[in-house]
């Protein structure tokens, strides 16, 4: 089922006896258990209204991610939270959504700065389990009242409603970027390395570690002045970490923070991949526990991305460490187990927003 007006899918959801799976762009498969109808989002597609002056773009929920950052750089403009491309990672072809990337929050490696999708969504527009049509927030970034059900429906991985609008505030392209390298770090003393970066004033907007490569990296954006400027005074302030080197060729910088947002070291390589979210100083001790063949820590390192063999799974060596497990690429457990508590939350949500379990059931785990 592809409908092409939300009228029509607000039809097919109202009159559905039986699952759906909502589909974007079909860049990460059916890759949740059960079965169910194919419901595809993609004919809802287009830019409703863009105001470059007031840093808004409203656009509907099947639109290419592609076809997004093309309208936005033609006003020297782009998403804040620098969504990644699953599609190497995961062996698939598919065209990414901005729909997609709100039901799953995708964020990349400015989330440290900028924050994640949620933070960039201003409103949105959702059918609901029982077709009705569900208009919450804004279009501008004043208008975000009443409950919030713009930051409930992002990384609700489409179990709660099927998104057809979103609305997200936008930000100028920066004029120059750079990024500091730290070599030789432990996993420990790099975590020390980025916390210190990151609390500083000099504005960092990505800081990863990458303990096969040896490497940590730390990146600076905004006027090349600027730039150069921080650059300088940020290796100052980590001498105790040792010398930095600064990486200033844009295409270099722009493949390196791109190798990073995608996890493009894990693409071509066998096993399983999870994607851990823990408090920056357990990034090292949860590598550590899975015994993950390969790793790499980003935002500070409170995401973790790590490599394990197939059928691997990692929920009870990461017991006792706070936090959340999503397994992103193989077979078996999708997700950590809630606490009972969220579990009950979440259970209770479903019930209202979904009282027929139609949408994506087993979708979080």
């Amino acid at each position: 089922m592809r409908p092409e007006t939300e009228a029509e899918l607000a039809g097919i959801v109202a009159g559905a006896d039986r699952p759906l799976r909502i589909e974007g762009g079909g860049t990460r498969g059916m890759t949740v258990p059960g079965d169910g109808d194919r419901l595809s989002v993609a004919g809802l597609s287009g830019v409703v209204l863009y105001e470059p002056g007031a840093l808004t773009l409203v656009v509907r929920a099947g639109t290419p991610l592609a076809e997004v950052g093309a309208v936005l750089a033609a006003e020297g403009q782009r998403l804040a939270f620098e969504p990644m491309d699953h599609r190497r990672l995961l062996g698939r072809d598919g065209v990414p959504t901005i729909g997609g990337v709100a039901a799953a929050n995708v964020s990349g490696p400015r989330r440290v700065q900028a924050g994640a999708c949620r933070d960039a969504m201003l409103g949105v527009r959702f059918v609901d389990g029982r077709g009705r049509v569900i208009r919450n927030g804004g279009r501008v970034m004043k208008n975000v009242t009443g409950y919030d059900l713009v930051k409930l429906l992002a990384g609700s991985r489409g179990t709660l409603g099927v998104l057809t609008e979103l609305a997200v505030k936008v930000l100028p392209v920066p004029e120059a970027a750079a990024v500091l390298v730290l070599d030789g770090l432990t996993p420990e003393a790099a975590v020390a390395a980025m916390s210190a970066a990151l609390g500083s004033p000099f504005e960092v907007s990505a800081a990863a570690h990458l303990p096969e490569a040896g490497e940590t990296w730390l990146r600076l954006e905004g006027f090349a002045a600027s730039v150069a400027y921080r650059a300088g005074r940020l290796g100052a302030l980590l001498d105790r970490f040792g010398p930095a080197r600064v990486v200033e060729a844009p295409d270099e910088v722009a493949a390196m923070m791109r190798w990073l947002r995608d996890v493009e070291d894990f693409a071509d390589r066998p096993g399983d991949v999870w994607r851990i979210s823990v408090r920056p100083s357990d990034g090292p001790r949860a590598a550590a526990a899975v015994s993950a063949e390969a790793a790499i820590f980003d935002w500070g390192g409170g995401l973790v991305w790590v490599l394990v063999p197939e059928g691997h799974d990692i929920r009870p060596a990461l017991s006792g460490i706070a936090g959340h497990a999503v397994r992103v690429r193989g077979a078996g457990p999708l997700a950590s187990t809630e606490p009972a508590p969220l579990a009950a939350l979440a259970a209770r949500l479903r019930a209202e927003f979904d009282p027929k379990g139609l949408f994506n059931p087993g979708a979080m785990g």
